[in-house]
């Protein structure tokens, strides 16, 4: 039942949908057809048949021919003109009307009067019925005397109907066209989207691999000049500086398989089961890391911590580990370091300081960019610069307990 009742509509629709696209390569060809199928009627008509209605049908044959290819001959210019091709019928209705031949060509008017209604402004319309109304109140007013409303109303009626249809046709149409832009708007917002999360999701990878890589690469040549130094002196203790490079390599795979991990998740997977980052809970072991790279640090952490979303403890622990590991790169080999993470009643406040010299044209790398990107996320601020003493480097940052909004 199903397929039999749709069968004929979907012909019917791709009947329509081919005569539309023939028309719009070839529009003189559909008008050049429409304008002789109607000009053969009215001759048919012009032939005898008009006699049937007209008032007087004692008229020449030669003034019914040219009224009749009057009333039809200028439709071929309906869809482009269609007010001047009413105005070019309306005399000829006229006479029509005023002559008693009453044609029933006048009725191809009508046509016009339809393109009117779909292409043009409404305000076309009310010079279009004053095309129309004329010629029908002359042949009532002269012929049907006290009857005259029998020949007019059912005629005007009949336009009133043709306007009404092509202002249909075009709210539907107009209706259509919105919907199809929307449409395409939208698809253009969404491919917008798309480019922005993927933007998003590199710039956020490439923080992951810049703090992970820059950080281990440190602390492990941090160890190995140390070992370098103590294999002459103390093969104890190069052989423990051996042992933390591997296992700081060991951990840095560890950080790189997890993301890696998440990038090859698939997209139902949890996000909590998709976010294997670090948190608060492993500052001590990073501390522990910088400390046996040979950079002394001094921590004062509160307990129990504070408690942050997930995102925030690793951009608690991202700051503290970018910032450490620019100590272990321009610091020097005599500075020492200081993290402070103190929770107030509305922020978490983290201070990271060295005893380093200030470079004298501070970076502006992807660390502290990165640092700032990821403060801002959770609503944060992230402030570094040389100390007032000019005796080192700080880097404060201070992020909501309760951000107002986050994105992954």
């Amino acid at each position: 039942m199903t397929t039999e009742t749709t069968a004929p509509s979907r012909w019917t629709q791709q009947l329509t949908a081919r005569v539309r696209a023939v028309d719009a390569a070839r529009p003189w060809l559909w008008d050049t057809a429409l304008t002789l199928g109607w000009t053969t009627a009215a001759l048919v008509d012009a032939a005898g048949g008009w006699r049937n209605v007209a008032r007087d049908p004692s008229l020449p044959s030669g003034l019914i021919v040219v009224l009749s290819l009057a009333l039809s001959l200028p439709l071929y210019a309906r869809r482009r003109r269609p007010t001047a091709v009413l105005a070019v019928m309306a005399p000829a209705a006229l006479l029509s009307e005023a002559s008693g031949a009453f044609l029933q060509a006048a009725f191809l008017q009508a046509l016009p009067l339809f393109h009117i209604a779909l292409t043009r402004p409404p305000r076309r319309l009310l010079w279009a019925f004053a095309l129309l109304v004329p010629p029908v109140l002359v042949g009532g007013l002269r012929f049907d005397g006290d009857r005259w409303d029998q020949h007019v109303v059912p005629i005007l009626w009949a336009y009133v109907i043709v306007a009404l249809i092509g202002i249909t046709v075009r709210s539907r149409r107009d209706h259509t066209a919105s919907l199809v832009d929307r449409a395409r708007r939208l698809e253009i917002e969404r491919d917008q989207e798309v480019r922005l999360a993927a933007a998003a999701e590199r710039a956020r990878i490439a923080r992951e691999m810049h703090d992970i890589i820059g950080h281990n690469l440190s602390v492990i040549t941090g160890l190995a000049d140390g070992g370098r130094y103590a294999a002459a002196k103390s093969p104890e203790r190069a052989a423990q500086a051996l042992d933390a490079i591997g296992t700081t390599s060991r951990q840095a795979l560890d950080e790189l398989r997890r993301l890696l991990g998440v990038l090859s998740a698939p997209d139902d997977t949890p996000a909590a089961d998709r976010t294997p980052q670090p948190t608060l809970e492993d500052l001590g072991s990073l501390l522990e890391g910088v400390r046996k790279a040979g950079l002394p640090v001094a921590a004062e952490l509160p307990a129990p911590l504070p408690p942050l979303p997930p995102g925030a403890q690793l951009t608690v622990y991202r700051v503290v580990q970018e910032s450490l590991t620019n100590t272990l790169k321009h610091a020097g080999p005599a500075a020492t370091a200081t993290v402070r993470v103190a929770a107030g009643p509305d922020a978490v406040l983290v201070t990271v300081t060295d005893t380093g010299t200030p470079p004298a044209t501070p970076g502006q790398g992807q660390g502290l960019t990165g640092m700032r990107e990821r403060a801002a996320l959770y609503d944060g601020t992230l402030d570094s610069g040389p100390l007032p003493d000019g005796a080192g480097w700080q880097v404060r940052l201070r992020i909501p307990t309760t951000p107002e909004e986050h994105r992954p």
